[in-house]
């Protein structure tokens, strides 16, 4: 996906929220608890004419001059858990990869928004699909450490499909980022979700400690999952890889599209 003439979108852009590299505001009593860890962001720039029917209503693409990204996300799940229950320890635990989107609201909250969630539990991956609507997918996944800088990735689909779809990704970390750039804030720095909840439009804050990056080499990568999801194939090198070894996340109640939480 290279850089390409933008068209009208047809939407109106909201004046979005800086981009800061810490939470705007503490989640004091969180919905969900969970660990991201092992990740591994790889991201290709994307007309913005191209996502913007992808995303649920309420929501535009987020440009950084001009341009939105699409980006493939892989990492391990780890003990995820409720309110301020602690995590479970086997159900909790996964492998996932996802596709995401950048998103913003008429209230100028940046999100992203998932169009896939591969993991390797089928629980979490029924009670993501049938209890929140996500577009959760049961996969065949494995994350292993080649080596202390080195970490595989693969997955491939079972259901609900289409079967065989996955990826291969391996990377080698590198230096780590003392001070992020302009893109690399863009691109880690996101506290919500768009997505539609309910059957509702609705924003699911998050927190999390300021992620500790180091920028990264892809040794291989094989993947179909963008097009699964509906957009074109990848052209060329991703615009950024980045490694970071994780952070713990807590997830706060949905708000609706006028900014007011559930109940």
């Amino acid at each position: 996906m290279g850089y390409r003439t933008v068209r009208d979108t047809g939407a109106v852009p909201s004046t979005p929220q800086p981009v800061t590299p810490d939470p705007p505001e503490a989640i004091a009593r969180p919905l969900l608890t969970q660990s991201w860890l092992d990740l591994t962001f790889v991201h290709w720039a994307v007309d913005p004419a191209d996502v913007a029917g992808l995303l649920p209503p309420g929501a535009v693409p987020d440009t950084l001059d001009g341009v939105t990204y699409v980006g493939l996300v892989a990492f391990r799940m780890h003990r995820v858990g409720w309110l301020r229950l602690p995590g479970v320890p086997y159900l909790g635990n996964f492998p996932e990869t996802n596709v995401r989107l950048y998103s913003v609201d008429d209230h100028g909250r940046r999100g992203v928004v998932f169009l896939s969630l591969d993991a390797s539990r089928l629980v979490p991956v029924l009670v993501g699909r049938l209890g929140f609507g996500m577009p959760y997918v049961w996969s065949r996944m494995r994350v292993r450490h080649v080596d202390d800088r080195t970490v595989t990735y693969t997955a491939s689909r079972r259901w609900p499909g289409p079967r065989g779809a996955g990826t291969r990704l391996t990377v080698r970390r590198g230096e780590a980022v003392a001070e992020p750039t302009e893109l690399e804030h863009f691109l880690t720095a996101r506290w919500g979700m768009h997505g539609v909840f309910f059957g509702r439009p609705m924003y699911l804050p998050n927190a999390h400690p300021r992620w500790p990056l180091y920028r990264a080499e892809l040794l291989e990568c094989e993947e179909d999952l963008v097009t699964a999801a509906g957009l074109p194939a990848p052209a060329g090198e991703p615009v950024s890889v980045l490694y970071s070894p994780g952070v713990p996340a807590r997830f706060g109640r949905p708000a609706r599209p006028a900014g007011i939480p559930t109940p």
